[in-house]
């Protein structure tokens, strides 16, 4: 029972890194837009909604890490 609880475990652990990585690269890519770049250039930050991407991808990403990991 123990081995397939930790078999699902990583299995969540890869889809959180995956989907970490693929919010990062979609705020990678609205960081590129024509408002953003406007935005950016007007106050100097990225905007909310581009960080909020990066935000969300790096604790998904973090999160799927330690749960690949863990024993």
């Amino acid at each position: 029972m123990a081995t397939g609880s930790g078999t699902t475990m990583k299995i969540i652990g890869i889809t959180l890194v995956v989907l970490g990585l693929g919010l990062a690269i979609w705020g990678y890519q609205l960081s590129g837009s024509v408002g953003s770049q406007i935005s950016q250039a007007v106050t100097g930050s990225d905007t909310d909604k581009v960080m909020t991407f990066y935000i969300a991808g790096a604790v998904s990403f973090v999160v799927g890490i330690y749960l690949f990991l863990k024993k």
